[in-house]
Order: structure tokens, then C-alpha cells, then sequence
């Protein structure tokens, strides 16, 4: 009976069924009550703004990490600042805060070759693929010893490399599911050397088929070795990227990372061609920003935001950097997928600085638009 209802429901409809759960579930998490605190706090030392944070406590070392401050430290105290140079970020809707995603994907359009994709690809990633792709081959892992050596030897060893105590693992009972059931698990051979391995699964959202990089895993032997994990990690995820061209698939969506605008890993994605995409993301901060001086704190802190089913970034301009810093600031910042970009400034800006700007998005079918907010 389950299996004939679950015939009944297209995918996609089971798509947003699913995100509408999971929303629910994180609103219900938000709205213990009893678990929250009001802390105020610099997100770095040398910052001239204080934090006013209202929400969960066990979120504020997130929050820090989100808005690119550091989660160590005790927040003992309530800095010294002006009032109206503090930053108001609540875990509820506020009047005027902008609606900050936790975590973004990277989704490539595959409407296009694998030459045309690669094409964008820098000179130095493109000669790593040409030299060394051939070397490597896939792999699906079928059965349980298989699936449960790549969870224990490569998923949770990774994960826990990358992010420490911190890192959500996987149980290896979901791997399993999803390696036999919802997705596959790959995994990546050099020669006869297993290196790395990559669960994915399919999703469909509007008719349109994702596939979609749950965890990429590596052995100590790789990720302990920095310039050997570049190359296995860029390989690996070219061929989860191959893989999703040859299956007829629409987008492959290269996995989440944290929504942070200059954060290294999302602006590593957007070089392989990802588009920024609130892809099965549904939690969010709300971020008001300083009565005084919201230009500086856009320049020290980018951020992303949700207006309607659009995703924007909101960047600062302040008094103070020249067009050379600018240019150097926003360089990795080119992000498609973007519907606007809003660019916080204390005075209008000269063309010079706009043009440049726009040049970041010149690349796009669809670039976003830009839009300059005079503040004090």
C-alpha cells in the first residue's frame, strides 16, 4: 500500500513534501523557548560592531561561523559599542532583517558539453583534468563490506578531519540506504588504489533531475596529504560531474556548504561551474543590520539573503578602500544564480567601481541586477 501511494506522488511533489518537513521540524526545534538566550558579542576582536544575538544557545557558535567570526570564546560580558552600530540576528523573523540561508548548494546546468562546462575551468584545473583523469576510474560499491569500508575508512574519517568534533556524520545504516536504494555509492580508483568514494542521490524538483553529492570521502592517505587531496578531490568530483551528464541528468548539484559569500569552499565550487541555489536548504538567520555604518559591516561581512523564491548578496562599499581593493575584495564573489545584488554604500559609487563590479557577472546568461543602497 505505501509503495502504490508513493507511485502516486511524482517526485518532484515528493520533493517539496519533504523540505515542507523538514521546515516544519526545524521551526518546531526553533520554538523551544526555554533553550534560548540574548548574547552580545564581536564577531572579531578588531570589529567595531556587537553582535545582539537572540536564539537557541547551542546555535551561537554557528552563527559566529556563518557570519565569519570565529565559535571559540566564552562571550563573557557585554562589549562596549555604540547601539546603533549593532547587528541584530534573531532565529525568528524581525521587522527589517534580511533572511539569511544557513547553507547554500552549488548546482551546474548540464545543458551544455562536457568541453563547454570545462571551458570556464581555470588553466591550471583544466591541464590537472587532462593529465590525470585517465589514470582514475569509478567504481559503484554493491555490497555491504564494500559500503560499510567506505563509510568507516573514508566518509566518517574525512568528515571528521574537515570539521572535528563538530562534524555530522552519516550513521552508516543511511549510507547503506542510500548507496542500495535512494543513490549510489562510488568509488574511486587510481590504478587499483581505492581513493576516494562519493554518495550521491537523485532529487527532482520542478520536473528537473539533480544529481546530487551527498559526501565525498577520502582515506588519511589522501586528505593528510594537501596537494594529493586537491587532486583526487578535483578528479572525483569531475567524474560525479561526468557521471551526471551521461545519465541524462538536468543539473548536478556538487553538494552544500556553508552560505557564506567568501567562504573558500563555495567559492571552490562556483570555479567548477556551480551556481549558488537554496537546493533542499530550508534553515535561515535573520540578519538586521547597524543603524550607522551598514556599508563597513557588508565590507567586513557579506551576505547572502532570500527575497521571495530569489536568492540576492548584499555587499558593502564604505569610505575608505580604492578601486584596486574593491576589485580584489569582490573577485571570487561572481556567482551565478544570483536575481540581485545590492551594494551598501555611504555615497554613489563611481562608474569605474560599478563597471567593474559587473564585469564578475559579465560570464552569465542571466546576470543579476545590481542595485546601490545609499546609508549612513
Amino acid at each position: 500500500m505505501k509503495e502504490y501511494i508513493r507511485k502516486l506522488i511524482s517526485p518532484s511533489l515528493r520533493f517539496e513534501l519533504r523540505k515542507a518537513v523538514s521546515w516544519a521540524r526545524d521551526i518546531l526545534s526553533r520554538a523551544c523557548f526555554w533553550r534560548w538566550e540574548i548574547a552580545r558579542f564581536k564577531l572579531r576582536e578588531d570589529s567595531s560592531f556587537n553582535v545582539l544575538y537572540v536564539g537557541r544557545k547551542a546555535q551561537r557558535a554557528f552563527v559566529k561561523v556563518l557570519m565569519g567570526g570565529s565559535s571559540t570564546g566564552d562571550d563573557k560580558g557585554w562589549p562596549a559599542g555604540e547601539s546603533n552600530r549593532t547587528v541584530f540576528i534573531s532565529e525568528m523573523p524581525t521587522p527589517g532583517a534580511l533572511c539569511v540561508p544557513q547553507y547554500l548548494s552549488a548546482v551546474v546546468p548540464l545543458s551544455r558539453s562536457i568541453d563547454e562546462i570545462t571551458a570556464k575551468y581555470n588553466t591550471e584545473l583544466r591541464r590537472n583534468l587532462r593529465k590525470n583523469r585517465l589514470r582514475y576510474r569509478m567504481k559503484q560499491a554493491l555490497n555491504d563490506d564494500e559500503i560499510e569500508n567506505a563509510d568507516l575508512q573514508m566518509l566518517q574519517p574525512y568528515a571528521q578531519a574537515r570539521h572535528g568534533s563538530a562534524a555530522s556524520q552519516i550513521e552508516t545504516h543511511e549510507v547503506r540506504r542510500v548507496a542500495k536504494n535512494a543513490g549510489r555509492l562510488d568509488l574511486v580508483l587510481l590504478e587499483d588504489e581505492v581513493v576516494a568514494c562519493h554518495l550521491g542521490c537523485v532529487i527532482t524538483r520542478g520536473g528537473k533531475r539533480y544529481w546530487s553529492t551527498i559526501r565525498f570521502g577520502y582515506p588519511e592517505t589522501v586528505y593528510s596529504d594537501a596537494r594529493k587531496l586537491r587532486e583526487v578531490n578535483s578528479i572525483t568530483t569531475f567524474m560525479a560531474l561526468e557521471w551526471a551528464l551521461e545519465n541524462g541528468f538536468d543539473y548536478y548539484d556538487i553538494g552544500t556548504c556553508l552560505a557564506r559569500p567568501d567562504d573558500g569552499l563555495l567559492e571552490w565550487k562556483r570555479r567548477r561551474g556551480g551556481d549558488v541555489d537554496t537546493l533542499g536548504n530550508y534553515g535561515y538567520m535573520f540578519v538586521r543590520l547597524p543603524k550607522s555604518g551598514a556599508a563597513q559591516f557588508l565590507w567586513e561581512t557579506p551576505l547572502f539573503a532570500v527575497e521571495g523564491k530569489g536568492l540576492t548578496l548584499h555587499l558593502g562599499l564604505p569610505d575608505g578602500p580604492d578601486e584596486e581593493q574593491i576589485a580584489s575584495r569582490y573577485r571570487e564573489m561572481g556567482f551565478g544564480g544570483l536575481s540581485r545584488i545590492y551594494l551598501h554604500c555611504t555615497r554613489q559609487p563611481q562608474e569605474q567601481v560599478i563597471d567593474t563590479l559587473r564585469s564578475r557577472y559579465s560570464h552569465l546568461k542571466f546576470p543579476p541586477v545590481l542595485e546601490c543602497v545609499i546609508s549612513t
